[in-house]
């Protein structure tokens, strides 16, 4: 659906300079690859373009269906197929996490020591699902190159997910050989807890994880170019990946013509590993903004992405307050935590445009979705460049999109 850009409330002049901000300061000086930005409101579509090039190699323009890696952009989704299980009254949020892992019965937390000789104390509690879904769980990502627990994680390689021999139940049995960062519950730190709740979601619904995504979440919403893999029939609108230089150029990091997403993985992470286009997100956005439903297909109840979109941080503290993390997808300032979103707690503190309420995350090659529910507004931006730190592109687009606006719903 798309509509006039001044009927939504919206500047046409103005969302022209989207395309070129980004076409003089970034597709033109070679800094990113290709750029594809979509802005919806009230269910319409005000904008949306694609700009540059999806395999710079091959000399391929982006298009509207390209299929793009969006990595951490998979936690939302994660997240959602996990509370349908929670509606259903299969799992509540403070159940402890060894009642469905029970080998983790026993996880210490860090105090000192290496690999294999690990110095542990006993948490304060046991770690919960919601300390899963908030990031609160005391796990971590190998690649924060922080501690002796982040170097554990590396030498197990939990967490490479482009790793080809192991499986969801490798990356269980691995984690419960390293402690914990912390004590769950106490501090915030992005790692992959998401792709536990992967883990979970496929131990108890019963199914494995990707076909319960597939079936629950990407057949209802039509959501027909999102998978884990990419079939050989759309093998060619996969996008090349790229990786910043030291001298900021572009190079190639997955050719899309031998990409590891050609093939099914043997990990199916819940944390990072589909692969979508503008359209699809576009839909999972729209479900999220209509309360957990979209053309007659309900996935969740208006009251659980309510619950979702609060901040659940310990004392609903702002991220930089309770942050372990060197790296997440979140600017920080008036910034909370849901179950599985960052969400604004202080619009004005984040000093950016953008409304309280709104939620939002992103991808480790620069993309980016937020749902603003005050103004009814939906933006997504895809490229491929990894990491997602190299640019503020992505805050950029945000900027660029609420300054297009004419009308507001809201004055905070």
């Amino acid at each position: 659906m798309s509509a006039s850009p001044e009927s939504l409330g919206f500047s046409s002049a103005r969302l022209k300079s989207i395309d070129r901000s980004l076409q003089s300061r970034y597709l033109d000086t070679g800094k990113l690859p290709c750029a594809q930005v979509l802005i919806a409101r009230r269910g319409e579509i005000v904008y949306q373009t694609a700009l540059g090039k999806m395999d710079v190699e091959r000399n391929r323009a982006a298009t509207p269906d390209t299929i793009y890696r969006i990595y951490s952009m998979t936690k939302p989704i994660t997240s959602i197929a996990f509370m349908m299980l929670v509606e259903q009254g299969l799992v509540a949020l403070d159940d402890p996490v060894h009642k469905f892992i029970p080998e983790w019965s026993d996880l210490g937390v860090y105090v000192g020591g290496a690999l294999g000789m690990f110095r542990t104390e006993r948490p304060q509690r046991p770690m919960q699902i919601v300390d899963l879904l908030r990031h609160t769980s005391g796990l971590t990502y190998g690649f924060q190159l922080r501690t002796n627990v982040d170097a554990a994680y590396r030498h197990l390689k939990i967490g490479e997910f482009e790793n080809h021999s192991d499986t969801l139940d490798d990356m269980i049995a691995n984690l419960a050989k390293v402690p914990l960062e912390f004590s769950p519950g106490t501090a915030w730190n992005y790692g992959v807890s998401t792709d536990v709740i992967g883990y979970l979601v496929g131990k108890i619904s019963g199914q494995s994880f990707p076909d319960y995504v597939r079936e629950k979440i990407f057949k209802p919403l039509k959501m027909s170019d999102t998978d884990f893999h990419v079939p050989a029939e759309k093998a060619a609108r996969l996008a090349a990946c790229y990786t910043a230089t030291p001298d900021l150029k572009l190079r190639l990091s997955d050719d899309p013509t031998k990409s590891s997403y050609l093939q099914p993985p043997t990990l199916y992470s819940g944390g990072a590993g589909l692969a979508s286009t503008a359209a699809d997100y576009l839909r999972f956005c729209r479900m999220c903004l209509n309360g957990g439903e979209l053309d007659g297909a309900r996935l969740v109840s208006p009251k659980t992405l309510q619950l979702m979109t609060h901040n659940h941080l310990p004392d609903k503290k702002e991220l930089p307050q309770v942050s372990r993390s060197l790296f997440s997808e979140a600017t920080y300032n008036g910034v909370g935590f849901g179950l599985g979103f960052a969400v604004t707690v202080d619009q004005p503190r984040t000093l950016i445009l953008g409304s309280t309420g709104e939620y939002t995350w992103g991808g480790l090659a620069s993309t980016l979705f937020w749902i603003d529910p005050r103004e009814q507004l939906i933006g997504i931006f895809l490229t491929q460049l990894v990491p997602s730190s190299t640019y503020s592109v992505r805050r950029e687009v945000r900027t660029l999109a609420y300054a297009a606006m004419t009308e507001s719903y809201s004055q905070s």
